[in-house]
């Protein structure tokens, strides 16, 4: 079948037609045609060929060209004029230039059944290649053979097959899902007569009651005819992520180095001359001179620079003053070099160094994604970071631990030794003594003397090229032995006693804190000693004598004999009664603590003896254990302790013999309340009151009086968020910080509200994970406020929060006072209501017996009385039923 001619146009469309045919046949024939030559067939070149195309050719798929006979010879002549008349149209233009230069007169067009070009047909381009295809060698018998055996692992595609649908119930589904309207739908019709259309209206008013039917009540009512039962619901629910976007603006305070260079202006000998003989000059400077002199004279004899509204009612200035509440933001650090995302777990000025700040970091991450990224963590340093207001990017030391810390605290007689709690349950021990010059070389605050004053932030120089200090562990406790979870609290037992495994106190041999107490979530409290035991057995210190250990460089030896070897002193456990399950403490609060607020002078002097070339005490511990304990008499060893429940307990850490058993056994706790509703995370004493403690956990706050055992002195209610920290202030005995878990601090101040905070403030965006105030100086204090994205924010508190009336302390003492006897009071009408509770059942149980205590003859004259009512009852009753008259009354009492 020879290709069709193409139409002809009439004459000028059809030579402007020709005209553009030939530009585009000159355009195109730049192409080259794209063959296999990457597949090792440079002879093949893959093309599409329609439907149309395939019946022009006759080379119609499974029609013409077959499985058995892929292959079509087509006239050179017929390609050459189907590009004519179809020109860009044609499926053979790709192969334009291809068909011009073949040499043959017919070309081999081969159906590519599996698209193993491409394409679904392919034209072999050269007459070799053609033979090559038409006469291709047979393969001998035994290649066949050999070809059957071999397994068949290359893929065929096979295109999809389209099949008939089969039903399997999903219509029915539909339809029965399907809204249909069930009620028949009611049709009204208005109309109107035609006159009335366009037609003016007046209104008027009139009586509605006047009027027959002007007015109607439709009252509503309940119809039987509708009321539907609901008996399935399908209801669909979607989950939607509950998002929150807030913004702050600060200040951008990074320090910058600027420098600029210029020359002083000066006018030329002429000028000066003409300017100095100037009568306008002249006539000023005689004017205003006496003025210039009077002001000189009035700044020497004042300051003009005093701040007079300070020193006016400075004692008033604490109550009420709204305009100086606010913290002020002084300074925030955040580790800039971690790889991971990391949050602050704890936060402890320095005892000495003023300036001088430690924060802990632990990975954000829930227990199951530690497990998952287990292998990951092993790489990244577990550390405790120093950062000083000096430099704001890069942190002074860096105290690397075998995991993360959760909680670690400054020995109270050396602050360069620290002890910390890991989340794996060991404690770990650093000395910092032979990097102490490094740290006191500080710019801010390197002087210990309280009176320098901190430099802006604009004044600072931080050295960009210093590199991180890295410092490695002294000692880590035994895993065997220890905690099995976290350690979520740790203290330093003061240097004034010490205890034994039965927990007895004693004086303290040693001189300097020596033992610390820790609690875990694995509902044990431990007492540790950072001395030397004594070994029952000498047999095995005498082989580890001859054993050589090896110490890094880097490490210092103070506590190598502590090293994966040390034990707790004695394990308490808080039992729950009588079943066998125990409390989970968080936090502990000791009779001691307050102590340590007061510890600053004695560690001055410490620091001072030992830079006079003393030898630090804690380089030989061995001093004073073979002296002879002597026991403190009357000394209180009861403690409170926070759960993970809630529950606030006031118990005793001495050991007591069970008397059928005869082991040592922890004692019943004094008192266990349930006032929190969630985990207790700040169990902490007054600074200013010894047996004041304030308890933070869940949504509310209690304050407690150690021997009150009726309750807490004050409970708050519930907040409007959890609250996740808090601490006392430092020289206000009646305010204390709360921090919240959306980004807020709730400041309490007693002396003007008790019942909620006196103010709340914004810090940050996320969770405040830790709060740590601190004295600066006498004119100057600061708080550092942690929150869960591991930035450390540094904030001034205003005078008004720093600066105690003259009677507050006394005030707020007075206010204790109140609250006991209010609860003395509450307790004393519950004890009342309680008695007459009893008297009133007492004389319930006195009128039944009474009942039963009746004489014979009563109970015969009762039941008389009442056979004498039935019996009058009965005789009205046949009377009003006509069976009797009332002329037979007497005969029928006869016959009864």
């Amino acid at each position: 079948m020879a290709p069709k001619s193409p139409q002809k146009s009439p004459g000028g469309k059809k030579k402007l037609q020709g005209k553009r045919r030939k530009q585009i046949l000159t355009v195109h024939e730049e192409e080259e045609p794209v063959n296999m030559e990457s597949m090792g067939h440079p002879e093949i070149y893959p093309l599409v060929l329609t439907t149309k195309t395939q019946e022009i050719f006759n080379c119609r798929i499974d029609e013409d060209v077959t499985e058995e006979t892929p292959y079509k010879l087509i006239k050179k002549e017929d390609i050459l004029e189907d590009l004519q008349n179809r020109a860009a149209v044609s499926d053979f233009h790709p192969v334009k230039k291809l068909v011009r230069e073949y040499p043959g007169n017919e070309m081999l067009l081969v159906y590519d059944k599996d698209f193993k070009y491409g394409l679904n047909f392919y034209l072999i381009g050269t007459e070799e290649g053609k033979e090559n295809y038409l006469n291709f060698p047979e393969v001998p018998e035994e290649q066949e053979e050999l070809k059957e055996l071999v397994p068949e692992d290359i893929y065929v595609y096979k295109p999809p097959v389209s099949k008939p649908w089969v039903s399997l119930g999903s219509e029915k589904e539909i339809e029965e899902e399907s809204v249909k309207e069930s009620t028949k739908r009611i049709t009204y019709m208005i109309s109107r007569k035609r006159r009335q259309f366009g037609a003016p209206v007046s209104f008027s008013d009139q009586n509605a009651s006047s009027v027959k039917d002007a007015y109607i009540e439709c009252t509503a009512y309940p119809d039987k005819n509708f009321t539907l039962t609901q008996l399935e619901k399908d209801v669909g629910m979607q989950a939607v992520p509950y998002i929150k976007d807030t913004s702050t603006q600060t200040r951008w305070t990074y320090p910058k180095n600027a420098a600029t260079q210029y020359h002083a202006r000066e006018f030329s000998e002429e000028e000066k001359e003409t300017f100095g003989q100037s009568k306008s000059l002249i006539d000023f400077l005689n004017n205003v001179s006496v003025s210039v002199e009077i002001a000189l004279q009035q700044n020497e004899i004042m300051d003009t620079f005093i701040d007079d509204w300070r020193h006016l009612a400075e004692e008033e200035g604490t109550f009420g003053d709204k305009s100086d509440t606010h913290l002020k933001e002084y300074q925030s650090f955040t580790d800039l070099h971690s790889p991971m995302e990391k949050m602050i777990t704890c936060v402890s000025w320095h005892p000495t160094i003023y300036g001088l700040i430690a924060v802990s970091v632990a990975v954000r991450l829930s227990f199951e994604n530690r497990v998952q990224f287990s292998g990951k963590l092993l790489l990244q340093p577990s550390l405790i970071l120093f950062w000083s207001f000096s430099d704001p990017i890069h942190p002074q030391l860096m105290l690397e631990s075998p995991d993360d810390i959760f909680c670690f605290q400054f020995c109270p007689s050396d602050p360069n030794i620290i002890a910390g709690g890991c989340i794996n349950g060991q404690v770990v021990m650093w000395d910092i003594t032979s990097h102490a010059d490094r740290i006191e070389n500080i710019k801010a605050g390197g002087s210990r003397s309280k009176k320098v004053a901190l430099k802006p932030m604009f004044l600072l120089e931080p050295d960009s090229n210093k590199e991180a200090m890295y410092i490695r562990h002294c000692a880590v406790s035994s895993i065997e032995n220890g905690h099995k979870k976290v350690i979520t609290d740790i203290h330093w037992l003061s240097d004034t006693f010490e205890i034994n495994r039965l927990g007895s106190v004693y004086e303290n041999r040693s001189g300097i804190s020596c033992q610390l107490v820790t609690c875990s979530a694995d509902c044990t409290i431990c007492f540790w000693d950072i001395r030397p035991q004594k070994t029952l057995t000498p047999q095995v210190t005498e082989k580890k004598k001859e054993e050589t250990i090896e110490i890094p460089f880097d490490v210092p030896s103070t506590f190598l004999h502590l090293d994966l070897a040390w034990k707790p002193l004695t394990k308490l456990r808080l039992s729950k009664g009588e079943t066998s399950l125990d409390h989970c403490p968080t936090k502990i609060s000791l009779k001691e603590d307050h102590l340590l607020y007061k510890a600053q002078d004695k560690m001055l002097l410490q620091t001072k003896a030992v830079k006079a070339g003393e030898m630090n005490p804690y380089h030989n511990l061995e001093v004073g254990m073979s002296n002879y304990l002597k026991p403190i008499d009357e000394f209180c060893t009861k403690f409170f302790v926070g759960t993970e429940e809630g529950e606030v307990i006031y118990t005793d850490w001495k050991m007591e013999r069970d008397p059928e058993t005869g082991r040592l056994m922890t004692k019943k706790p004094v008192s266990l309340y349930t006032v929190h509703d969630g985990a207790v995370h700040t169990v902490q004493r007054s600074p200013f009151y010894n047996d004041i403690i304030l308890t933070i956990g869940g949504w509310n706050v209690a304050i407690w009086k150690e021997g009150i055992m009726t309750g807490p002195l004050l409970q708050s209610c519930c907040a409007p968020k959890r609250y996740t920290s808090g601490h006392w202030s430092l020289t206000r005995p009646g305010v204390f910080y709360i921090g919240r878990e959306d980004g807020y601090i709730d400041i309490w101040d007693l002396l003007e509200k008790t019942h909620e905070p006196a103010l709340s403030q914004n810090i940050c965006i996320t969770m405040i994970t830790y709060i740590k105030p601190w004295t600066f100086s006498a004119k100057q204090q600061f708080i550092a406020i942690a929150d869960y994205y591991g930035t450390l924010h540094i904030l001034e508190i205003p005078w008004t929060l720093s600066h105690p009336s003259a009677n507050e302390a006394s005030s707020v003492n007075h206010y204790f006072e109140r609250e006991v006897r209010h609860l003395e009071y509450v307790e004393q009408r519950r004890s009342i209501r309680e008695q007459e509770k009893k008297e009133m059942e007492l004389e319930k149980e006195k009128k039944k017996v009474k009942a039963y205590q009746k004489s014979k003859e009563q109970m015969e004259a009762e039941l008389k009385s009442d056979y004498e009512s039935y019996l009058e009852l009965e005789k009205n009753t046949l009377i009003n039923l006509g069976l009797i008259k009332v002329t037979e009354k007497v005969s029928y009492m006869d016959l009864m």
